[in-house]
């Protein structure tokens, strides 16, 4: 499992066209083969701040989304919206079952 968090900072002017985007967009995301979250923060003291939190079952489900045409276009209309370059953290989770005691 394949925990990601992107922080993105846009310019002021540009917050509500992003949240379009993402409202339009986050159906399609979490419908995509091995996306089993995905929500958006916003920070509190910078209102111009976000954060994606996904989970991927793995990182070749989230590669394969990264590569895909939906990823291309989506990241394509976003990145012109920024004020700074996005930071992004991925934690590899591995499942652990405890047995019935």
């Amino acid at each position: 499992m394949i925990i990601r968090i992107v922080k993105m900072v846009f310019r002021p002017d540009e917050v509500s066209t992003f949240l379009s985007l993402f409202e339009e967009r986050k159906q399609l995301i979490r419908s995509f083969q091995g996306c089993n979250h995905l929500e958006l923060w916003q920070d509190e003291k910078e209102k111009n701040t976000f954060f994606t939190y996904s989970i991927w079952d793995s990182e070749a489900h989230l590669n394969h989304y990264r590569f895909s045409e939906l990823f291309k276009d989506t990241w394509a209309l976003t990145k012109a919206l920024f004020s700074d370059k996005p930071q992004a953290w991925s934690v590899t989770r591995n499942m652990v079952v405890e047995p019935n005691s």
